[in-house]
């Protein structure tokens, strides 16, 4: 029997991600936006039309707000010598305006002086987090699920989910908070122990995404509250969520 599941072993070859920090994803990773050179005013008339979710932003100058973008790249297809996307997946920020995209950006800037002081304290070592669909589509559920299995493995650095938000040390919230979820939203993090976090993941949690004008949608939760991390994607990859975290909590 040992012999048999060690032939397995080496015909499958190594499973998980080794180095969730160093990790590199294909080409065709829809990432961090690069904008190679500012769009002229009839292009960027006609991708804001093009844009699905209102994430092009023109005050101040030309950019791509990804709290809000999908990724679906209609922008570059639009514009391909002047926009395109990386595979860059380290994009989760604690603070939102750092979500905008300009011309001459690199990465997506993360605030070491805007992190609460306890968050690194107390979390460090070991977070559980409680995970709340709030009118999501289950695809950045899945991806959450997938940053706890064999491959990614983010138990590895003390990092958790678990079923009960009275067992938990903040929340991840999934989907743009609809009328129905709001207030099992609110029970779920009165019901969590203080000092807490709350974490967004995916557009949807973000901004509301394509459904930030529905009047399905509630976001009242958001206004009462700190947010500590930003995780985009569309939905968000588990290497962004990963490395985020371990940023948050300065790992």
């Amino acid at each position: 029997m040992i012999i048999k599941e060690l032939k397995i072993l080496k015909q499958h070859g190594i499973q998980y991600v080794p180095d969730l920090k160093e990790a590199v994803l294909t080409p065709l990773f829809r990432g961090r936006p690069l904008i190679k050179e500012d769009p002229a005013d009839p292009e960027i008339e006609k991708i804001i039309k093009l844009c699905p979710s209102d994430a092009i932003v023109t005050e101040g100058g030309f950019g791509i707000d990804i709290g809000k973008c999908v990724f679906c790249k209609e922008c570059a297809l639009s514009c391909p010598d002047k926009i395109d996307f990386t595979n860059d997946y380290k994009i989760s920020t604690n603070d939102k305006n750092n979500l905008i995209v300009r011309k001459g950006d690199t990465e997506i800037k993360f605030s070491e002086t805007s992190v609460r002081p306890e968050i690194r304290k107390l979390f460090k070592n070991a977070l559980k987090l409680r995970q709340v669909s709030a009118g999501g589509d289950n695809s950045c559920e899945f991806e959450l699920n997938a940053a706890g299995n064999v491959n990614f493995d983010m138990g590895r650095y003390g990092i958790e989910f678990v079923a009960s938000p009275r067992h938990a040390d903040g929340i991840v919230i999934t989907g743009p908070i609809t009328e129905n979820m709001s207030e099992a939203l609110q029970i779920c993090w009165d019901a969590t122990p203080g000092p807490k976090i709350i974490i967004l993941v995916g557009t949807d949690a973000i901004s509301g995404g394509m459904f930030a004008k529905s009047p399905a949608v509630n976001r009242k939760f958001l206004e009462k509250y700190p947010v500590d991390l930003y995780v985009p994607g569309n939905p968000a990859h588990p290497l962004t969520f990963i490395n985020g975290l371990l940023r948050l909590l300065g790992k």
